[in-house]
């Protein structure tokens, strides 16, 4: 399973650092990515991160987020920096492994002054 850690209220400008650990039976992990769904929208990708470290990242986040991981502890980071308004959702990881797609419970980020 995954645990999602790191959300909180932040005002505008700020930063926040999201984890996710991977723990049990979860099979050996390739991608893991965040997604965020703010109320009222659809889930969308924010950012992704290869075993081998290759990221991409959706357009709104770029310069501004920084997804990493530490593969020896199935740990994937989230480093958020100048952080607007429209950032505020649940932010979700997943990780794909060889027993399929796995999802975290996910963090509510809320950016407001």
């Amino acid at each position: 399973q995954l645990q999602a850690s790191g959300g909180g209220l932040v005002q505008p400008g700020g930063s926040l650092r999201l984890s996710c650990a991977a723990s049990g039976s979860i099979g050996s992990i390739n991608g893991m990515g965040w997604y965020r769904q703010a109320p009222g929208k659809q889930r969308e990708l924010v950012a992704f991160i290869t075993r081998e470290g290759r990221t991409t990242y959706a357009v709104p986040m770029k310069g501004r987020f920084t997804i990493s991981r530490d593969n020896a502890k199935n740990t994937l980071y989230l480093q958020m920096n100048s952080l607007k308004p429209e950032d505020t959702a649940r932010y979700y990881c997943n990780a794909i492994s060889t027993f399929g797609t796995v999802w975290g419970q996910g963090t509510l980020v809320t950016v407001s002054s």
